[in-house]
């Protein structure tokens, strides 16, 4: 099978990414308006991409995740994929939170994880940051924390 050159210059067939996007300005996100992301970013779980783990924070989500093949000799791309959930939510939260105007900054942060030390290692940031943020006392307190065994 051959594959086409991915659109990012780190993106590869089957890589494990983990991905960092924020809010425009650092606008604080409120409880609904988090699980609207969250919600957006499950939505083509299974299908587009599977996520391993996620947390969405007042400011910022991070993702652990493996794109899928679009078609025989392509992947979904990150930039699609962050299309889609930014989209989505920018046009939902202002339902449930009170904000006018640009919700997500452009760009991401994504690295390609190398190996299973650096998968883990990214997995388990994730998991300890509404921690270590004080936003819970536990991983699974935290209702906008997200992960699959």
């Amino acid at each position: 099978m051959k594959f086409k050159k991915p659109i990012h210059r780190l993106e590869i067939a089957k890589g494990r990414y983990f991905i960092t996007f924020v809010t425009w300005e650092r606008l604080e996100l409120t409880p609904n308006a988090r699980q609207v992301v969250l919600e957006a970013c499950q939505f083509f779980h299974n299908q587009r991409y599977q996520i391993f783990t996620g947390v969405i924070m007042p400011d910022h989500v991070h993702l652990l995740i493996r794109p899928f093949l679009k078609t025989e000799t392509e992947f979904w791309s990150i930039g699609s994929i962050l299309h889609s959930i930014k989209s989505y939510s920018a046009k939902q939260i202002p339902k449930v939170m009170k904000h006018i105007g640009k919700v997500w900054q452009d760009g991401r942060y994504d690295k390609l994880m190398r190996d299973e030390k650096e998968f883990e290692q990214a997995w388990e940031y994730i998991r300890q940051n509404p921690v270590k943020a004080g936003l819970s006392k536990t991983p699974e307190d935290y209702p906008f924390f997200w992960e699959i065994f």
